[in-house]
């Protein structure tokens, strides 16, 4: 669907810059943005190898294990349809501790295995299950206490304080993650109520 979107628009950008005798303007900003992107990744890697090194610290240094633990009860709340001593929820753990870093690219090899897992839990193969459903919505709104990626860009542009938008961002990623918990919840009383039975536990607790 992502990829029919991108062909619409790039498309339409090409319709409308031909009827308007414009079509090398979409030429130069296929060119410009193309040129940026490159610049902007070659900015991002210094930024991204300092705070993976600072990330693989924390984690030798066993900080991102306490902040699981620390995690635990929450994620138990989130997801009772998973057994308390299931590894999904180690990988779950894992995945918001880095996204709470604000390090994406290391919570996305969590969070694949997580999903791995929860498939494994998955009574119907092909419907995602009411936990696979919580940690995407977790995913995508996830609460960031360091914008790692933001705050590289930033610099990349010469910012004169890259790191202004750490306030702004924690307040809105926590916004945000409040209300994909609300959300959620509120759609699994509701397939509750439409089915008229609870979601499916593999060990009938929680």
């Amino acid at each position: 669907m992502v990829n029919l979107i991108w062909l619409f628009f790039i498309v339409a950008g090409f319709a409308v810059a031909a009827f308007q005798g414009n079509i090398e303007v979409v030429t130069q900003a296929a060119f410009d943005g193309a040129k940026s992107g490159v610049t902007v990744c070659f900015g991002l890697i210094s930024v991204m190898v300092f705070w993976l090194g600072m990330m693989r610290i924390a984690e030798d240094a066993g900080l991102l294990q306490k902040l699981a633990v620390l995690l635990g009860p929450i994620v138990r709340f989130l997801f009772p349809s998973v057994p308390k001593d299931h590894p999904a929820l180690g990988y779950i753990m894992s995945n918001m501790s880095a996204n709470i870093l604000g390090l994406g690219n290391a919570a996305t090899p969590m969070g694949i295995k997580a999903m791995q897992e929860l498939q494994l839990l998955n009574p119907d193969k092909d419907v995602a299950s009411p936990a696979m459903c919580t940690l995407l919505a977790l995913n995508t709104a996830s609460i960031t206490l360091i914008p790692t990626t933001l705050i590289a860009i930033r610099m990349n542009y010469n910012s004169v304080n890259p790191a202004e938008i750490v306030g702004t961002t924690l307040m809105a990623t926590a916004i945000s993650t409040l209300a994909a918990i609300l959300v959620d919840k509120w759609y699994r009383r509701k397939s509750r109520f439409i089915t008229g039975r609870p979601p499916v536990n593999p060990k009938g607790k929680g």
